[in-house]
């Protein structure tokens, strides 16, 4: 494992292309053992040929949605193998999906006998998710780093601590954690390389030789319920479950 931190991480601050992914949304994904070809069909993608560079990717999204129908929100998956720990990876990018481009049925599968590692931001709002990966099983995710779930939420704990994060040291600790500084989206590359051994920079995504696939817009499920239960500082409780009716 590297012992790469949140500060070999500061250039994305400074990236056209980063900043420019969290304006429109963004997946990255790092899974081992699967060649690109066969993520993007685990992911449903049609092929769309292939581009050289981040910014042909870019330019390749903004073509397919001016060209995209009304209502039909097509986004582009770019693949390309990468070295890491324990043999070759397949890194995908994903631009202008919204942080919502690589399902978890489809990370259960691509991680089926081997670890798939994905970030995510919804373009524009406070909500970037992690998730880990590890033979078909979700082991840890969060949002906010001192709210984790998963299979094995703390597994990850120490990792976290010393790329930067801003974690309770103890049980006894507040909340809140020790008050550090800390860019918690660098930490969060830094956590992805720490589990993959693969190392991003700008130079990587902004050369790479990508392989494009079309990824259609999943179509919203048909809901028939909701359950509201939450429980207050004092332990009381509310629940209440609502139905649809009439499916209209």
């Amino acid at each position: 494992m590297t012992s790469v931190t949140a500060d070999e991480y500061a250039w994305i601050r400074s990236s056209p292309l980063f900043r420019h992914a969290l304006e429109v949304g963004y997946t990255l994904a790092l899974v081992r053992g699967v060649v690109p070809a066969e993520v993007l069909r685990v992911m449903g993608a049609e092929p769309h040929g292939s581009c050289s560079g981040a910014e042909a990717l870019v330019e390749e999204q903004d073509e397919l949605f001016d060209a995209a129908d009304d209502g039909d929100e097509p986004f582009l998956a770019g693949a390309f193998d990468v070295s890491g720990e324990g043999g070759d990876w397949t890194l995908v990018l994903l631009l202008g999906d919204g942080g919502t481009g690589i399902r978890p049925h489809v990370l259960e599968a691509l991680s089926a006998g081997g670890r798939a590692v994905a970030h995510t931001s919804n373009g524009g709002k406070p909500m970037h998710f992690f998730h880990w990966y590890e033979d078909g099983e979700l082991r840890t995710t969060f949002e906010w780093p001192t709210a984790r779930s998963g299979s094995t939420p703390d597994a990850l704990n120490s990792v976290m601590s010393e790329v930067g994060f801003d974690l309770p040291q103890g049980d006894g600790a507040p909340a809140g954690g020790d008050g550090r500084d800390v860019d918690t989206k660098a930490a969060t590359f830094a956590l992805a390389e720490r589990l993959t051994g693969v190392g991003v920079t700008e130079d990587l995504l902004g050369d790479a030789e990508y392989l494009l696939g079309r990824v259609p817009e999943e179509p919203a499920e048909e809901w028939t319920g909701i359950v509201i239960d939450i429980t207050d500082a004092q332990g009381g409780r509310f629940r209440r479950e609502f139905t649809r009716e009439g499916g209209g």
